[in-house]
């Protein structure tokens, strides 16, 4: 690759770095990331990245081995990943929010398409006027060549004749929607339906012929799934994993014709293949008390790994070739996490990320054949010569005896005991922390604080039993493991428990008043991000979004174990506002479509009518998310403040 290639794709993405000595600037971990997402073409000849300065999103689209680039600015927009669609066009998706009524907003994503010139070409499935109902139009398969093909999930309207006894459509029949599967050219975004779906049907997925060989469902009055598929050349559909069943559906592989699903018994759980032709059941790689996830080459569709693990993610070949070039990238860049992200047709070049809790992620473009690793750039560049947090893996046991796994991240400097604390639980809940970068984590350590990331019971990825036992116990069992993880460290020595604050985002900002209000005598104070603080309050907004009959509604209450209004009323932060000791911090996007602002306006007036001291901060124009540079800036700025106040770190 020639060195002016690299120079122009440097200059995009660089920024200043920051001596070694001091903490850096909150801008240096506010900022949105320099790369954010690479893809490289089926042929080799190009590289897409997503991502720019820090105050603006682009898109830059360099040809190997040749000088310049193409830059398309994308505006004020949050960019969420790109893909090719065949050599010539690069799939951008966007999310935007919008306001659906008096008292609900959406966030929708959609796939623009840009052509490898830097010219907007196309929206996919722009004919289509059902489709634009639909909150996100996922991407389920590529075919690439000279007429590429995108495979992507639309909605198809019809009519529901449920309530009438009738084959014959009489007025008042209600129009409705369903999920189907699309075809759409990337030339002109134009879509068509090529295979309907039922009122229960959530994606499908295709094979290299454009074909669908499984439908996945979801019954929304219980939120169970359950997975169809049929064989190549078959038209009907066969039932061949449902969730009460136990186990997982992982995904499927084309040239095999088969699904994996993870299947779970008496002895663990084991991946296995399911062949459609003929039903065999085969186990495929080892067992894993972890969640699977199952990575498929883009081009044919076949199974190329699994990935699980607690600290870190394992990953076990299913492609010798693929592992191979794993295996090299380990050697060349020992102690990070390695991502294959991207790689061209004949698997000559790939675009690989290295990251770790501890370093930011590093972009890369591998020559397979010449062996040759050149750096594309670092998604951080102002954090290149900062000094970060160290962080490492530990387990403590729940005071019933369950083993909790959490990261720790101890402060720059080298200091080890006796450490003020901040608690950062993750949102979701079913959700959890991985061995990545994380700016929150790294801000707070370059201050001088210990950061515990409890992946408390409920939390995603250890096992559906891990997972299960944190039903009904949002202000219960997984709030106990939260304490529990700093009396383990206090025995250790490692902090202070004298000197503890908790903050977290969304749900973790509901765990974060929860402990101030239901443990008050734990923390020194609370800061919480677009909290849940009135579990009754978020029902309803459930409610209004998407209907008691919705996936999403019964899913929710299956979280809090179907608990009475008495009991989400006790297990809600707003209702104990008067035992809260500690000083709370609240901020919130007003246009947060995902927890309503008014959740944080609910607690602050609470604490005020109390005699609490709160503040609460309110950012114009943001989301769930904090997608804006500026207003992740000012969120850090006002942390920073806060903890200083009552958590010195000194």
């Amino acid at each position: 690759m020639r060195v002016l290639m690299l120079m122009a794709l440097a200059v995009w993405a660089a920024g200043a770095t920051m001596a070694a000595a001091a903490p850096p600037p909150v801008a240096a971990f506010a900022r949105l990331e320099a790369i954010q997402d690479a893809a490289i073409s089926p042929d080799g000849a190009r590289v897409a990245l997503l991502g720019g300065p820090a105050g603006a999103r682009s898109l830059n689209i360099a040809t190997l081995d040749q000088p310049g680039a193409k830059t398309v600015p994308l505006g004020d927009i949050e960019a969420v990943s790109i893909d090719w669609a065949g050599d010539d066009y690069v799939i951008v998706r966007v999310g935007f929010w919008e306001k659906r009524g008096p008292r609900s907003q959406y966030r929708f994503e959609r796939n623009i398409v840009v052509s490898a010139e830097g010219e907007v070409v196309a929206l996919l499935l722009s004919n289509d006027q059902a489709s634009r109902y639909a909150t996100g139009q996922p991407i389920m398969r590529v075919i690439h060549g000279e007429k590429p093909a995108v495979y992507l999930m639309g909605l198809q309207q019809t009519i529901d004749r449920s309530h009438v006894d009738s084959r014959i459509v009489q007025k008042g029949d209600e129009q409705v929607f369903k999920w189907s599967l699309w075809r759409a050219d990337p030339a002109t975004g134009h879509g068509r339906i090529v295979e309907p779906g039922n009122f229960d049907s959530r994606y499908f997925e295709p094979d290299s012929e454009g074909d669908a060989r499984v439908r996945y469902e979801v019954d929304p009055a219980v939120a169970k799934a359950r997975v169809f598929a049929r064989a190549k050349g078959e038209r009907r559909w066969t039932e061949i994993w449902r969730e009460e069943s136990g186990g997982a559906y992982l995904g499927y592989s084309d040239p095999e014709d088969s699904v994996y699903l993870l299947q779970v018994d008496e002895a663990g759980q084991q991946v296995v293949r399911h062949r459609l032709s003929d039903g065999q059941i085969e186990r495929v790689g080892d067992p894993s008390p972890y969640q699977p996830r199952l990575v498929r080459d883009p081009y044919t569709g076949r199974a190329l790994a699994l990935m699980a693990g607690g600290e870190s993610m394992e990953v076990q070949y299913l492609d010798p070739e693929i592992g191979a070039v794993h295996g090299l990238l380990t050697r060349a860049l020992p102690d990070r996490d390695l991502g294959l992200v991207s790689w061209s047709q004949d698997r000559k070049r790939f675009v690989i990320v290295a990251d770790g809790a501890d370093s930011p992620p590093v972009w890369y473009l591998l020559d397979w054949g010449k062996k040759e690793l050149s750096p594309l750039g670092s998604s951080f560049p102002e954090l290149a010569e900062a000094p970060l947090g160290q962080t490492q893996w530990i387990t403590y046991q729940a005071r019933d005896g369950l083993e909790i796994p959490a990261y720790l991240t101890l402060p720059p400097g080298g200091r080890t005991t006796g450490l003020p604390l901040i608690v950062l639980p993750h949102g979701g809940p079913a959700s959890r922390d991985t061995n990545s970068f994380d700016y929150l984590t790294q801000f707070l350590a370059s201050r001088g604080y210990a950061v515990l990331r409890p992946q408390f019971r409920g939390s995603r990825g250890f096992g559906k039993a891990f997972e299960d036992a944190g039903k009904g116990e949002w202000a219960g069992k997984m709030q106990t493991d939260l304490l529990d993880g700093v009396l383990s460290l206090s025995k250790d020595g490692v902090i202070d428990a004298q000197r503890v604050c908790i903050v977290g985002a969304s749900y973790g900002g509901y765990a974060a008043l929860v402990g101030a209000t239901l443990h008050p005598a734990a923390f020194q104070c609370a800061a919480a991000i677009a909290p849940v603080t009135d579990l009754q309050m978020a029902q309803l907004h459930v409610v209004r979004g998407s209907g008691r009959d919705s996936s999403r509604f019964t899913g929710f209450r299956d979280q809090l174990a179907n608990a009475t209004r008495e009991e989400m009323a006790a297990a809600s932060p707003v209702t104990h506002a008067a035992a809260a000791t500690a000083p709370i911090l609240l901020m919130h996007g007003e246009q947060d479509a995902v927890v309503l602002l008014d959740h944080s306006v609910l607690m602050k007036n609470a604490l005020e009518q109390a005699g609490k001291s709160v503040e609460l901060l309110t950012f114009e124009g943001e989301n769930h998310y904090f997608y804006r540079p500026q207003s992740r800036a000012r969120m850090l700025e006002a942390l920073d403040r806060f903890l200083t106040a009552h958590l010195p770190a000194s």
